[in-house]
């Protein structure tokens, strides 16, 4: 009779040893997703209602067994909201992991620096995963960066990002600039290093032409810089021809070639290195600048330098057959 009872003790123990490993290997064996998917964990879900969600997309088997596991296994932190990827075969351990670690998908919209607001406004409203609608926001109001953005989340909270980290950004540099600066406010650092971010895409030229510019102030001189002439035109777009004379004449609140000093207001948005060029730009005499044909400029200090620079850039025109 003890030998029965221990024969029925050892038995039992060996199904609660494979029950115990086999309710262990189910939490860590691989799961039934066949392929990598992205999930959707809605503000304010429970891990019930997540797994519950999980089940329906198929990738777990069961929401009560994730759940039942999930309470023994599983750390104590809460699940995040998001939008999350689980890759092929996931466990339920592996699973758990990614809800409380929050990391979510991430997902961009990418300002460059010097784009005007009416393409922002086009980026912003061509994003499909965001929905609202949106104004052609100020000119000049948006840091150019790049922006992460939810599965959902409204356009306008996107774009208010965007401006708050330029208004970040000028309440930071603002105070830095230096006595060789020309502008008087902060919204004049933003116009005129909207300028300095059109006229060149060399970060080592910056400071230089924010120099000739400020010179030029300086001298009450004209700015001339072309992409105020085109900004009435086209709001900032590519003009996609040469400016014509009529163009160049033109008066407005806009075309340096018609007035003296600043434009009304910027002509795109400018980054954060053209701001700063603006607040403090290099110490030079230079007044003029022209192509050098490589992708930068030739600086000089008097016209008759300036007029040879032209010329050599003519020349180079010429010789590709751009005239």
């Amino acid at each position: 009779m003890r030998r029965f009872g221990c024969l029925v003790f050892v038995v039992a123990a060996i199904i609660a040893m494979l029950v115990a490993g086999n309710f262990l290997y189910g939490w860590n064996a691989d799961g039934p997703l066949e392929n990598e998917r992205t999930v959707i964990v809605k503000s304010g879900s429970s891990l019930g209602m997540a797994a519950k969600a999980l089940e329906s997309e198929g990738v777990i088997k069961s929401a009560e067994a994730f759940l039942t596991r999930a309470k023994i296994f599983g750390g104590s932190e809460p699940i995040k909201a998001g939008e999350f990827t689980i890759p092929k075969g996931a466990s339920n351990a592996a699973i758990l992991d990614i809800l409380q670690g929050g990391l979510s998908v991430q997902r961009l919209i990418t300002i460059p620096e010097g784009t005007p607001s009416i393409i922002v406004h086009e980026k912003i409203m061509a994003e499909k995963l965001l929905k609202g609608d949106i104004p052609v926001p100020a000119e000049g109001s948006v840091l150019p960066d790049s922006y992460s953005f939810e599965r959902g989340e409204q356009r306008s909270a996107v774009l208010l990002r965007m401006q708050e980290a330029m208004k970040k950004t000028i309440a930071e540099l603002w105070p830095k600039r230096t006595k060789a600066s020309v502008v008087k406010t902060p919204q004049e650092a933003v116009t005129l290093a909207s300028i300095v971010e059109k006229e060149t895409a060399l970060a080592k030229e910056r400071r230089t032409v924010a120099a000739v510019y400020s010179n030029r102030v300086n001298k009450g001189m004209m700015l001339q810089a072309d992409p105020t002439i085109i900004y009435p035109i086209t709001k900032g777009k590519p003009l996609g021809r040469r400016i014509r004379q009529s163009e160049i004449a033109a008066v407005n609140d806009y075309n340096t070639y018609s007035m003296v000093g600043l434009p009304k207001g910027p002509i795109a948005n400018p980054g954060r290195a053209s701001i700063e060029a603006v607040l403090n730009p290099a110490k030079s005499d230079f007044i003029y600048f022209v192509a050098d044909g490589e992708g930068g400029h030739v600086f000089a200090k008097t016209l008759p330098e300036h007029n040879a620079n032209v010329e050599k850039w003519f020349a180079i025109r010429r010789q590709r057959g751009e005239m």
